[in-house]
């Protein structure tokens, strides 16, 4: 039974703080008996001020980063998935949200890009545009050898986008990682909504470790970082007082007790396309 451990952070404007809080977090992790660390979206570096942010992420910082990273889970020898820290994307001149699994064998790390941006103007006010400075991903990644078998990797926007997690599903995904910086207004209303129903339709565990508190840059995270088993059920809730580690140990055979009673993934019928539909008989 995989015991896996959860950092809540309140990330800020200098990645070197942030990697501090990091590596504090992994030896904790590892002498609590943790076989793997989640981290939230962006912990290296949490800055809504573009401006300032590309001095680190255009100058070099993420890929010397990334070789701090791998270090760091091969000498406390357990394996670390980073949320997602933001890199550059020569190719459109952009940057990626991109998401890290280190190994503690010290094996060159894996990656996911997020796939879908935070576009939205929220009734309170709050405005994000992600397209703006980020590129989105164009590939899901399935890390099949994790410390907790077959993990999936998605971050924060793209909980809303169930299609994803059925095909995590649908290739026998145990665990999906959901790191995420939510907003409060959208927090609270849709945050443990949302992680429960996308682990219902997986079947799997979920395992989304946020942001927490007023951060550095003047924005606000809703924290409650969650472990959600296969049938919904909330294994650990972090709340929203501020940042922290926590402990949880999945059981993984959970996932076959929960495919079996309800084989939803088995039982998916392809849906026709909305043309092909036909009109009930009183409109004809």
């Amino acid at each position: 039974m995989p015991k896996i451990a959860v950092l809540q952070m309140n990330s800020g404007i200098d990645p070197e703080a942030n990697y501090a809080v990091i590596k504090d977090a992994a030896h904790q992790a590892k002498a609590g008996g943790a076989d793997i660390m989640f981290t939230p979206e962006m912990s290296i570096l949490l800055d809504r001020n573009r401006t300032r942010a590309a001095q680190w992420i255009d100058g070099g910082g993420p890929a010397a980063m990334e070789e701090r990273l791998r270090g760091l889970a091969r000498d406390v020898g357990f394996d670390i998935a980073l949320g997602s820290m933001p890199v550059p994307e020569p190719e459109s001149g952009k940057w990626a949200n991109r998401s890290y699994y280190f190994s503690g064998g010290g094996l060159p790390p894996r990656t996911y890009d997020k796939i879908h941006m935070f576009d939205v103007e929220l009734s309170t006010g709050e405005t994000w545009r992600e397209s703006a400075a980020f590129e989105p991903g164009k590939r899901a990644v399935n890390i099949g050898d994790s410390a907790v078998g077959n993990l999936g990797l998605t971050v924060c926007y793209d909980v809303r986008f169930p299609a994803l997690f059925e095909h995590y599903g649908k290739l026998h995904t145990e665990v999906i990682a959901v790191p995420a910086a939510f907003t409060v207004p959208t927090g609270l209303v849709h945050w443990h909504t949302l992680l429960r129903a996308r682990a219902i339709e997986a079947t799997g565990f979920v395992v989304a470790a946020a942001q927490v508190g007023k951060h550095e840059d003047g924005r606000e995270t809703y924290g409650h970082s969650l472990v959600v088993d296969p049938w919904g059920e909330v294994l650990l809730d972090m709340g929203g007082e501020g940042p922290g580690l926590g402990f949880c140990d999945i059981d993984m055979t959970r996932i076959a007790e929960v495919r079996d009673q309800l084989p939803a993934l088995a039982n998916k019928q392809s849906v026709p396309k909305y043309e092909d539909l036909q009109p009930p008989s009183f409109l004809k």
